[in-house]
């Protein structure tokens, strides 16, 4: 993936790819970027977080994750939820006219 100003830049992957993630959903984020194989930090809330080195990781707490490449710097974050219940939207891209599906999940 390209930035604006041309360069690559750090992606965080989730599955199952639906937003809000849910910490019931058993997810999982995987770090990609240039050199995040073998050269990730994960970040929980800001804090130091899982394995480093590991480019995948298995969400066990609620909270919001970022990964960070040498090369291609830090992800966007993304928020693990552990609420009760939640409203979920298909994690891609909408146009308008789209069909979209929602999932109330409790």
């Amino acid at each position: 993936p390209l930035s604006p100003s041309g360069a690559q830049t750090t992606q965080l992957l989730v599955e199952p790819p639906w937003r809000p993630a849910v910490l019931w959903d058993r997810v999982t984020l995987t770090c990609q970027g240039l050199g995040t194989t073998g050269a990730t930090t994960w970040y929980k809330d800001r804090q130091r977080w899982g394995q480093e080195g590991q480019h995948r990781l298995t969400v066990t707490e609620g909270g919001t994750y970022t990964c960070d490449s040498p090369r291609t710097g830090r992800s966007a974050p993304v928020r693990v939820s552990d609420d009760p219940l939640v409203l979920q939207v298909p994690a891609r891209a909408l146009l308008e006219g789209d069909t979209l599906t929602l999932r109330c999940r409790c």
